[in-house]
This record gives structure tokens, sequence and C-alpha cells, in this order.
């Protein structure tokens, strides 16, 4: 291969490893409208019910859902997005640790 085709390659490999999902692991949603424990309970779950969520832990105090993911899963952010908004918030951010 040339190694002007190696790039494009890398790059539309990148930008889909980057956009379209993420490693599995812990995820961080900063969420608007999150207030009371019944708000967590609702996210608690809404994200239980997915096969790829190992644990959910929602900080009210910082309005934070910290997501766990079981070995080798994950949720794309469109996914999270949508579980969020569905529930009736919406996400200021998603961050993603290890």
């Amino acid at each position: 291969m040339n190694k002007p085709l190696i790039t494009l390659l890398f790059a539309i490999l990148l930008s889909a490893t980057v956009y379209g999902s993420h490693p599995s692991g812990t995820v961080y949603v900063d969420v608007n409208g999150l207030v009371c424990d019944f708000c967590a309970r609702a996210l608690e779950k809404v994200f239980g019910r997915q096969d790829e969520v190992d644990a959910i832990n929602v900080d009210l105090d910082n309005k934070v859902i910290t997501i766990h993911f079981e070995e080798g899963q994950s949720l794309d952010e469109a996914t999270i997005s949508e579980l969020v908004a569905d529930s009736g918030y919406d996400v200021r951010a998603i961050r993603y640790g290890s």
C-alpha cells in the first residue's frame, strides 16, 4: 500500500473509534435536571435494564451519572444520550474514564 492510502485508512479508523463508540470501562455523564432521589432511581432503572451496564451511580450533588460497563461492553454516545433524554433529562457532556 502506498503511504497516502495508509494515512487515509488510519484516519477513517480513528474517526470511527472516537466518534462512533468508546472503550469499555467507565463513562461519566453530566446531566441537567437531576434534583431528587426519584430522579436517581429512575435513571438507575433505565440504565440497569441495559445488558452492557454493570452498575450505575447517580451523584445528585454534582449532577453526574457514572456508568460502569460489563467487561468488553459499551454503549455509544447516541444511545446514552437517548436513554437520558427519554428519562426526561438533558446531557451536558459525556466523559470517559478507565
